[in-house]
């Protein structure tokens, strides 16, 4: 865990801050008052954290243990656990048990190779059909490296996200063109601010006074395929799992 977090998780805060100066530099802002405000962000952020992680852990009993907690609870942590998993697998069993020789899961190698001649499939499919604009709109990179989420993510963050992206990035482009080149990007930072502001509003508002919102939009998809808990390695008995 600790070699993941000194590594992937540098190199993604690293991306994040990148991404950060993208936007400051499209609004304008000087770059050196958007470092400052990362470097100070940054501070606030680790000690706000810590203090809330603790906070958590002290006040809410059997925190992240879905087993323990109740049906309805929404301390489950998927995103967590999903960095916990990932730590065993790299560290503790180690990828070679995993997605190598000696693992169930080498075919998902073969994805090395998807992704890297899906892109040149596009280029022959503008080349081939070049009336059809359409095609080089298609960008295989954002597409796989969203699949990245997918552990900790529910069906309904992708079918969002696939409905907005095309209403904005196809009928907003097509039809009102001087709209999308003004305010698309600020649209995207507004949405993942937006996110964050009615999570801690909604987590004040009702969260702290035991008030749920449950629909079929933040349901639990695992409770939707009952073998998704199953093990896969061959010859492990799990009562109401199938044996491989």
């Amino acid at each position: 865990m600790c070699f993941k977090v000194y590594g992937y998780i540098s190199m993604t805060q690293a991306l994040t801050f990148i991404q950060d100066f993208k936007l400051g530099l499209y609004m304008k802002i000087p770059p050196r008052s958007m470092y400052l405000a990362q470097v100070v962000g940054t501070l606030v952020a680790v000690l706000v954290y810590t203090g809330t992680a603790w906070w958590l852990m002290v006040d809410i009993p059997h925190l992240c243990d879905k087993y323990l907690l109740p049906d309805d609870s929404q301390w489950t942590c998927p995103m967590d656990r999903v960095f916990f998993d990932a730590s065993v697998i790299w560290g503790l069993v180690g990828p070679r048990r995993m997605f190598g020789d000696l693992g169930e899961y080498s075919a998902i190698n073969w994805f090395f190779l998807v992704g890297a001649i899906t892109p040149f499939f596009v280029w022959l499919a503008t080349k081939a059909f070049p009336a059809q604009k359409w095609i080089s709109q298609i960008h295989f990179p954002v597409i796989l490296g969203a699949t990245s989420m997918m552990p900790p993510a529910m069906a309904v963050n992708f079918t969002s996200w696939c409905i907005v992206a095309f209403i904005f990035g196809h009928f907003v482009f097509k039809y009102k063109r001087e709209w999308w080149t003004k305010y698309n990007y600020v649209l995207s930072g507004g949405l993942d601010a937006g996110t964050a502001f009615m999570t801690i509003l909604i987590f004040l508002a009702l969260g702290r006074r035991g008030i749920g919102l449950a629909w079929w939009g933040n349901a639990d998809d695992s409770k939707n395929c009952g073998l998704a808990s199953c093990p896969t390695a061959k010859g492990v008995v799990t009562q109401g799992c199938p044996v491989f």
